[in-house]
């Protein structure tokens, strides 16, 4: 099973709310997920992320696929760079 870190879209019509999951990369964009990591707003100013920081390194860990937003996110949240020092210090 390959697991992919993605957004799942929630929230009404031209009001956007993403939860960040870690989901089957098989299953649809919204549909059953295996873990919640956090949530994306990007209707707010700055836009707000809020991702569980020992839960997003635990499936990257266990070889858990970003998408290329949500690797975005974790950058800019510093978890992609704690992962890659990780790996480093090895």
């Amino acid at each position: 099973m390959a697991v992919k870190l993605r957004l799942m879209r929630m929230g009404a019509k031209r009001a956007p709310f993403y939860r960040v999951v870690a989901a089957d990369s098989r299953v649809a964009r919204d549909g059953k997920y295996i873990e919640l990591l956090g949530t994306y707003d990007p209707t707010k100013n700055p836009a707000a992320v809020k991702i569980n920081e020992e839960v997003a390194l635990k499936w990257l860990a266990n070889g858990a696929q970003p998408t290329d937003t949500v690797k975005n996110l974790l950058a800019k949240e510093g978890i992609m760079k704690k992962f890659v020092d990780s790996k480093q210090g090895k």
